[in-house]
């Protein structure tokens, strides 16, 4: 909004060039999300008491947990609402990929509050039923992948890491398997989300990196460098991603231990599934999953749990997901996540070097 605002008056003000720039506007972005949380925090706070948005902590996990019963939760709605705010003011909203990251938030949001709002009416820790609750991520997510496979100049290409002489071209099945990472990426985050910060310090991780990914994606000189596919006006992506960090950091203020607010499903599924349209959209889907490694080692940590339970009626771990296994052998929380927060950064930094190492 502030682009088509302000950028045409560079012709009679040069100080308004700055606006064409996305490292510009990307920054502000950030200082924007993350001063709209800082600022707003307390009063969703209170709202969400008010309101008794409270959290529900399951009775047969670790009894740490029993004195959060009660925590303020959906607190991601302040974190949606940043992100919003934040890019709809800096970015340029005639840019289609813009609102297609913003339905993607929006839309596993919806599903979200959905899930946090049955949680609270019914006093338990369940929510929705896990095939209701994939059924609909599914329908988000093939929505995104559809649209984004109909457009012209759309590349179903797979890019591979390391080996950048081997890039698949998977067509009409690009679609599903879009659709499995972005709702495999919702997913992952939702089940991080057990310890105070703990997701969302690892989705800050994420998202800076692919604040990166991003910028190089949509600048043609660096992707030609760099021998990545270079995605035209991908580049404003850039923006939502700084957008994402900020509102990452100014809620995690609030998220530390001992947290003041959960953020919820409403939170956990849309940055989740924000973060897996973006890595779609930039070609850098197989990427996610080294960026993200925690979060999928916490999935597959559950889904290896809960088979090896059907199949030989015995438990790989003490609880799934990881966190609570760790939390089980005695492990403090704060330790838990900030060596989950280190292993996050190492990660990262991983995925980034593939960049040269193609």
């Amino acid at each position: 909004m502030l682009y088509h605002l302000l950028y045409p008056l560079h012709e009679y003000f040069i100080i308004f060039n700055v606006f064409r720039y996305i490292t510009f506007r990307a920054i502000y972005a950030t200082v924007t999300a993350l001063l709209l949380t800082l600022v707003f925090g307390p009063y969703v706070i209170r709202k969400l008491k008010q309101l008794r948005f409270k959290q529900h902590v399951r009775d047969d996990g670790p009894t740490t947990h029993l004195p959060k019963e009660g925590t303020p939760t959906a607190g991601g709605i302040l974190i949606l609402l940043s992100i919003i705010i934040s890019t709809c003011l800096w970015s340029d909203i005639t840019n289609h990929y813009i609102w297609i990251v913003l339905f993607s938030l929006c839309g596993m949001g919806a599903i979200g509050l959905l899930d946090d709002w049955e949680k609270i009416t019914h006093a338990n820790a369940k929510g929705i039923s896990v095939k209701k609750k994939f059924c609909l991520q599914a329908i988000v997510a093939a929505a995104i992948a559809t649209y984004l496979y109909m457009q012209p100049d759309f590349n179903s290409q797979l890019s591979i890491p390391f080996l950048k002489k081997l890039s698949p071209d998977l067509d009409i099945f690009y679609i599903p398997f879009a659709v499995f990472v972005i709702v495999g990426a919702s997913n992952a985050v939702n089940l991080t989300d057990g310890l105070d910060g703990l997701a969302i310090g690892l989705v800050l991780i994420a998202s800076a990196t692919y604040l990166l990914f991003s910028y190089i994606t949509g600048h043609s000189v660096l992707a030609d460098y760099l021998k990545i596919s270079f995605i035209s006006n991908s580049g404003e992506l850039t923006v939502f991603c700084g957008a994402m960090v900020g509102a990452s950091m100014g809620f995690l203020w609030y998220n530390a231990y001992p947290a003041q607010m959960f953020m919820g499903d409403v939170g956990s599924l849309a940055l989740g599934g924000s973060l897996g349209t973006i890595a779609v959209i930039t070609k850098h889907e197989i990427l996610l999953a080294i960026v993200g490694g925690m979060l999928v080692v916490e999935a597959l940590s559950v889904i290896f749990q809960v088979g090896s339970f059907k199949i030989r009626g015995k438990r790989i771990f003490h609880m799934a997901p990881l966190h609570h296994h760790f939390e089980l052998k005695g492990w403090a929380e704060p330790k838990i996540i900030v060596r989950f927060w280190i292993i996050g950064s190492i990660l990262a930094l991983l995925a980034l070097s593939t960049l040269k190492l193609r």
